[in-house]
Protein backbone atom coordinates (compact mmCIF):
# COMPACT_ATOMS: atom_id res chain seq x y z
CA UNK A 1 0.00 0.00 0.00
CA UNK A 2 1.10 3.50 -1.04
CA UNK A 3 -0.57 6.51 1.27
CA UNK A 4 -0.65 9.16 -0.97
CA UNK A 5 0.70 12.57 0.75
CA UNK A 6 -2.60 13.84 1.02
CA UNK A 7 -4.01 11.15 2.90
CA UNK A 8 -1.24 9.67 5.45
CA UNK A 9 -1.42 12.57 7.81
CA UNK A 10 -4.47 10.32 8.78
CA UNK A 11 -1.73 7.08 10.11
CA UNK A 12 0.54 10.10 11.76
CA UNK A 13 -3.05 11.22 13.47
CA UNK A 14 -3.86 7.73 14.54
CA UNK A 15 -0.50 7.50 16.19
CA UNK A 16 -1.21 11.15 17.86
CA UNK A 17 -4.35 9.71 19.34
CA UNK A 18 -1.71 6.40 20.75
CA UNK A 19 0.62 8.19 22.90
CA UNK A 20 -1.80 10.94 24.19
CA UNK A 21 -1.25 11.18 27.57
CA UNK A 22 -5.32 10.56 28.32
CA UNK A 23 -4.90 7.27 26.35
CA UNK A 24 -2.19 6.05 28.25
CA UNK A 25 -3.37 6.98 31.97
CA UNK A 26 -6.66 5.41 30.66
CA UNK A 27 -5.24 2.23 29.23
CA UNK A 28 -6.95 2.71 26.39
CA UNK A 29 -3.95 2.83 23.62
CA UNK A 30 -2.45 -0.17 22.13
CA UNK A 31 0.80 1.70 22.69
CA UNK A 32 0.32 2.03 26.58
CA UNK A 33 3.54 -0.10 27.25
CA UNK A 34 5.46 0.85 24.93
CA UNK A 35 7.54 3.78 26.42
CA UNK A 36 11.02 3.40 25.41
CA UNK A 37 10.57 0.26 23.24
CA UNK A 38 10.82 0.11 19.31
CA UNK A 39 7.25 0.72 17.46
CA UNK A 40 8.27 1.96 14.47
CA UNK A 41 10.68 1.04 11.26
CA UNK A 42 14.65 1.81 12.17
CA UNK A 43 15.20 5.41 11.27
CA UNK A 44 11.50 6.86 11.88
CA UNK A 45 11.16 10.08 13.70
CA UNK A 46 7.84 11.77 14.89
CA UNK A 47 8.52 15.26 15.94
CA UNK A 48 5.79 17.47 17.41
CA UNK A 49 7.31 21.22 16.91
CA UNK A 50 4.93 24.07 18.08
CA UNK A 51 8.17 27.04 17.41
CA UNK A 52 7.62 26.00 13.78
CA UNK A 53 7.34 29.74 12.04
CA UNK A 54 3.77 29.83 10.39
CA UNK A 55 2.75 26.63 11.23
CA UNK A 56 -0.81 26.25 12.17
CA UNK A 57 -0.47 24.96 15.33
CA UNK A 58 2.46 26.87 16.60
CA UNK A 59 2.53 29.07 19.95
CA UNK A 60 5.26 29.90 22.41
CA UNK A 61 2.94 28.36 25.47
CA UNK A 62 0.12 25.73 26.04
CA UNK A 63 -3.39 25.90 27.10
CA UNK A 64 -2.32 26.06 30.61
CA UNK A 65 0.23 28.24 30.31
CA UNK A 66 3.59 26.01 30.33
CA UNK A 67 6.35 26.81 27.75
CA UNK A 68 6.20 24.83 24.84
CA UNK A 69 9.34 22.93 22.91
CA UNK A 70 10.36 20.45 20.18
CA UNK A 71 10.08 17.17 21.00
CA UNK A 72 11.05 13.93 19.19
CA UNK A 73 7.93 11.29 20.46
CA UNK A 74 9.55 8.91 18.30
CA UNK A 75 13.06 9.05 17.52
CA UNK A 76 15.37 6.18 15.40
CA UNK A 77 11.74 4.20 15.62
CA UNK A 78 11.82 4.63 19.55
CA UNK A 79 8.86 6.12 21.47
CA UNK A 80 10.41 8.68 23.60
CA UNK A 81 7.50 10.51 25.48
CA UNK A 82 3.98 11.12 25.32
CA UNK A 83 1.42 14.24 25.11
CA UNK A 84 1.04 15.61 28.72
CA UNK A 85 -1.04 18.05 30.01
CA UNK A 86 -1.55 18.55 33.96
CA UNK A 87 -4.00 16.38 33.90
CA UNK A 88 -2.47 13.51 32.43
CA UNK A 89 0.60 14.07 33.74
CA UNK A 90 -0.49 14.18 37.57
CA UNK A 91 -2.50 10.64 36.82
CA UNK A 92 0.83 9.10 35.72
CA UNK A 93 3.15 10.72 38.33
CA UNK A 94 5.37 13.13 35.23
CA UNK A 95 5.57 15.86 34.30
CA UNK A 96 4.19 17.94 31.94
CA UNK A 97 4.93 18.52 28.29
CA UNK A 98 3.79 21.80 27.61
CA UNK A 99 1.33 19.96 24.94
CA UNK A 100 -2.16 21.13 26.55
CA UNK A 101 -4.91 22.28 24.29
CA UNK A 102 -8.02 23.79 24.35
CA UNK A 103 -11.22 24.65 22.90
CA UNK A 104 -13.85 27.24 23.14
CA UNK A 105 -16.23 25.61 25.98
CA UNK A 106 -14.09 22.67 26.97
CA UNK A 107 -11.54 21.80 29.63
CA UNK A 108 -7.90 21.57 28.62
CA UNK A 109 -6.28 18.39 26.96
CA UNK A 110 -3.12 16.93 25.96
CA UNK A 111 -2.58 17.07 21.65
CA UNK A 112 0.11 17.83 19.12
CA UNK A 113 0.80 21.19 17.79
CA UNK A 114 2.55 20.62 14.64
CA UNK A 115 3.40 16.76 14.35
CA UNK A 116 4.76 15.47 11.41
CA UNK A 117 6.96 12.17 10.26
CA UNK A 118 10.42 13.45 8.89
CA UNK A 119 10.52 13.45 5.71
CA UNK A 120 12.29 10.07 3.95
CA UNK A 121 15.02 10.01 1.01
CA UNK A 122 12.52 7.90 -1.70
CA UNK A 123 10.14 9.99 -4.30
CA UNK A 124 6.67 8.42 -4.22
CA UNK A 125 7.69 7.00 -7.50
CA UNK A 126 10.59 5.18 -6.25
CA UNK A 127 7.80 3.58 -3.23
CA UNK A 128 6.14 2.21 -6.35
CA UNK A 129 8.72 0.76 -8.76
CA UNK A 130 9.35 -2.73 -7.18
CA UNK A 131 5.88 -3.04 -6.19
CA UNK A 132 4.52 -6.29 -8.34
CA UNK A 133 0.56 -5.57 -7.07
CA UNK A 134 -0.11 -2.90 -5.01
CA UNK A 135 -2.39 0.42 -4.02
CA UNK A 136 -1.67 3.99 -4.54
CA UNK A 137 -4.61 5.63 -1.92
CA UNK A 138 -5.55 9.06 -2.49
CA UNK A 139 -8.99 8.83 -0.67
CA UNK A 140 -10.10 7.76 2.34
CA UNK A 141 -13.49 6.78 3.27
CA UNK A 142 -15.18 6.32 6.87
CA UNK A 143 -12.99 4.92 9.45
CA UNK A 144 -13.05 1.73 11.97
CA UNK A 145 -10.20 1.93 14.13
CA UNK A 146 -9.72 0.35 17.48
CA UNK A 147 -7.42 2.26 19.71
CA UNK A 148 -7.01 -0.36 22.29
CA UNK A 149 -5.99 -3.24 20.06
CA UNK A 150 -4.72 -1.27 17.16
CA UNK A 151 -7.21 -2.98 14.57
CA UNK A 152 -7.21 -1.27 11.51
CA UNK A 153 -10.18 -0.77 8.47
CA UNK A 154 -10.73 1.68 6.29
CA UNK A 155 -12.23 2.21 2.54
CA UNK A 156 -10.50 3.70 0.70
CA UNK A 157 -9.69 4.67 -3.52
CA UNK A 158 -6.53 5.45 -5.62
CA UNK A 159 -5.29 3.60 -8.13
CA UNK A 160 -3.58 0.24 -8.91
CA UNK A 161 -0.21 -0.55 -9.11
CA UNK A 162 0.86 -3.55 -11.38
CA UNK A 163 4.72 -3.60 -12.14
CA UNK A 164 5.83 -0.48 -10.84
CA UNK A 165 3.35 1.23 -12.66
CA UNK A 166 -0.10 3.11 -12.54
CA UNK A 167 -2.49 0.60 -14.04
CA UNK A 168 -6.54 1.68 -13.22
CA UNK A 169 -8.29 3.43 -11.09
CA UNK A 170 -9.70 1.45 -7.83
CA UNK A 171 -12.84 3.07 -5.57
CA UNK A 172 -14.76 1.60 -2.90
CA UNK A 173 -11.57 -0.67 -1.63
CA UNK A 174 -11.07 -1.49 1.44
CA UNK A 175 -7.60 -1.84 3.38
CA UNK A 176 -6.87 -3.80 6.49
CA UNK A 177 -4.05 -4.08 9.01
CA UNK A 178 -2.91 -3.68 12.65
CA UNK A 179 -1.17 -0.95 13.63
CA UNK A 180 0.96 -2.19 15.55
CA UNK A 181 2.56 -4.01 12.53
CA UNK A 182 1.76 -1.36 10.39
CA UNK A 183 3.92 1.33 11.73
CA UNK A 184 6.92 -1.07 11.82
CA UNK A 185 7.06 -1.46 7.87
CA UNK A 186 6.78 1.99 6.85
CA UNK A 187 9.13 3.89 4.51
CA UNK A 188 8.81 7.04 3.97
CA UNK A 189 8.71 9.56 0.79
CA UNK A 190 10.24 12.59 0.75
CA UNK A 191 7.16 14.85 -0.13
CA UNK A 192 5.94 16.33 2.75
CA UNK A 193 3.94 19.53 2.97
CA UNK A 194 4.49 21.42 6.45
CA UNK A 195 1.31 23.81 5.70
CA UNK A 196 -0.87 21.46 8.05
CA UNK A 197 -0.74 20.79 11.97
CA UNK A 198 -0.48 17.17 11.07
CA UNK A 199 1.83 16.20 7.79
CA UNK A 200 3.76 13.33 6.57
CA UNK A 201 4.78 12.85 3.24
CA UNK A 202 3.76 9.38 0.84
CA UNK A 203 4.17 6.55 3.08
CA UNK A 204 4.50 2.76 2.28
CA UNK A 205 3.21 -0.13 4.13
CA UNK A 206 3.60 -3.67 2.83
CA UNK A 207 1.66 -6.60 3.35
CA UNK A 208 -1.64 -5.07 4.48
CA UNK A 209 -5.12 -6.70 3.09
CA UNK A 210 -7.17 -5.36 0.58
CA UNK A 211 -10.48 -5.97 -0.92
CA UNK A 212 -12.86 -5.02 -2.80
CA UNK A 213 -12.58 -3.56 -6.35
Amino acid sequence: IIYDRRVAPSLVSSLANAINGTAIARGTSFLKSSMNKIVTASGLNFIDDPLRPRGLGSRLFDAEGLPVQKRYLIKDGILTGWFLDLSSAGKLNMAPTGNSRRSVGSPPSPGPSNFYLENGIYSQEELITDIEEGFLVTEMIGSSVDMITGDYSRGAGGFWISKGEISHPITEATIAGNLKDMFLKITPGNDIDLRDRIASPSIRIDSMMVAGS
